[in-house]
């Protein structure tokens, strides 16, 4: 879906449809607004349930003033119209109240975007404005101070977050990418302190560029690769409700018999993919007139190496992330599903993944299906595309797990002779 062909009206209430779904703000929390080149504002209601948002409920505030629509325009509307006044270049702004950013604002912290390369490429830099009353010309001043400074992203005392972009989908991206840091963030500090990159590494992973790849026409769509269209679209849509991955982020791939693969997209939407938004992988060769993700060597590389896998997923679950953001331990001896989906997952450094591709591809075996990249993502790998999703949402089950086990007692680990008895059971190289 494409915001840019949504009326205005439209646009508010997808994106404000997306943030209450998936749990972002309350019924009478949060408001956006997308202004138009002739100065029109149009803005999500005051007193209005934001579960059940209609396009003729939105309100349409003229240059002069003039209010048009059946509700009045949000509490909040002073500071949209402010911001809109001290940055001409920003056409959308978004406020909320995410549980895990209003976190950090009631603690006057900002999120570490240094921790996840994606975090740090999507939000650019955060601040925080001081506390003033909701609604108040006091709050549009003080939020409109920090976004003449070229922030794009304000925490709010006590309050929450403001997004400012040059439309709506922007403004969503770098708010739901923020607040899955924050989760990760959260759940890391159970788990040890916190890894973070430095310019440096930042700047080799920005350097990373999308593969040279030949156009070539598909001729025919086969019965086989049409079903993993299909398929492939509905996992990613299932992770993206699960919040395995965000909106933007996360890369499925699945190998064909013939062994071609099919990819996710580069920047597309994950939450709208479609099955001819996939692109067909031939050798170094790509589907014409697309882009497929950035990951497209990594995930080469890997089925070049392993006839056996036959599926790839890469995402940034927020409970098995704060591994890959800590030294501790992914150690899947919790109870016996994990251990015998998950084996031994192992780690890779940050640096690996861009410098050291052929040596992460071959991490992956047997024992190893999994690998966490520090600092970017978790790959999980299968036979098929179900069995690679389950092994990803067993990972996520299982850091959940074990970070929820921190705060009741000492986690007790299966026994290395129980193990011994599971792999005799399941017959289970050792």
């Amino acid at each position: 879906m494409k915001l840019d062909y949504l009326h205005p009206a439209d646009q508010l209430v997808a994106i404000m449809n997306r943030i209450y779904e998936n749990g972002l703000t309350t019924t009478s929390g949060g408001n956006l607004s997308v202004m138009e080149d002739n100065g029109d504002i149009w803005i999500t209601p005051s007193g209005i349930d934001k579960g059940a948002l209609t396009r003729s409920d939105i309100s349409l505030v003229k240059p002069d003033g003039t209010v048009i629509g059946p509700h009045k325009p949000s509490v909040e509307l002073p500071f949209h119209a402010t911001v809109y006044k001290k940055r001409p270049d920003i056409r959308a702004v978004l406020h909320a109240h995410p549980p895990k950013l209003v976190a950090f604002s009631v603690a006057r912290k900002l999120p570490e975007l240094n921790m996840l390369s994606n975090v740090r490429h999507a939000c650019g830099k955060i601040t925080m404005a001081p506390y003033a009353i909701p609604g108040s010309q006091e709050l549009g001043e003080t939020i409109a101070a920090q976004f003449v400074k070229g922030f794009n992203l304000v925490m709010l005392e006590n309050h929450g977050i403001v997004v400012g972009g040059g439309n709506l989908f922007d403004c969503f991206m770098k708010f739901e990418t923020l607040e899955a840091a924050a989760k990760t963030q959260s759940n890391a500090n159970k788990l040890g302190p916190l890894k973070t990159f430095d310019d440096a590494d930042f700047a080799l992973a920005s350097m990373r560029d999308h593969m040279d790849m030949i156009d070539f026409v598909v001729s025919n769509h086969s019965a086989e690769e049409c079903a993993a269209r299909r398929d492939m679209v509905t996992f990613m849509k299932r992770a993206y409700k699960q919040g395995l991955l965000g909106s933007t982020s996360g890369t499925f791939s699945a190998r064909l018999s013939n062994g071609m693969f099919l990819i996710t997209p580069y920047g597309s939407d994950r939450a709208y993919l479609s099955e001819d938004d996939l692109v067909l992988i031939q050798g170094n060769r790509k589907e014409y007139g697309k882009i497929p993700s950035r990951s497209v060597r990594m995930h080469k590389l890997i089925y070049d190496k392993h006839p056996a896998i036959n599926a790839v997923l890469g995402a940034q679950p927020p409970n098995a992330m704060a591994f890959a953001v800590t030294d501790a331990v992914f150690d899947t001896r919790t109870i016996p599903e994990s251990y015998i989906q998950l084996r031994n997952v192992r780690k890779v450094g940050f640096a690996d993944i861009f410098d050291n591709a052929d040596n992460v591809a071959d991490a992956f075996s047997e024992q190893t299906p999994v690998i966490i990249c520090e600092n970017n993502q978790i790959l999980a790998t299968g036979s098929t595309l179900l069995h690679a999703f389950d092994r990803l949402e067993v990972c996520e089950a299982t850091a959940h797990s074990i970070i929820a086990a921190k705060d009741i007692g000492t986690l007790v680990h299966i026994t290395e002779d129980e193990i011994t008895a599971i792999n005799k059971a399941f017959n289970l190289p050792d």
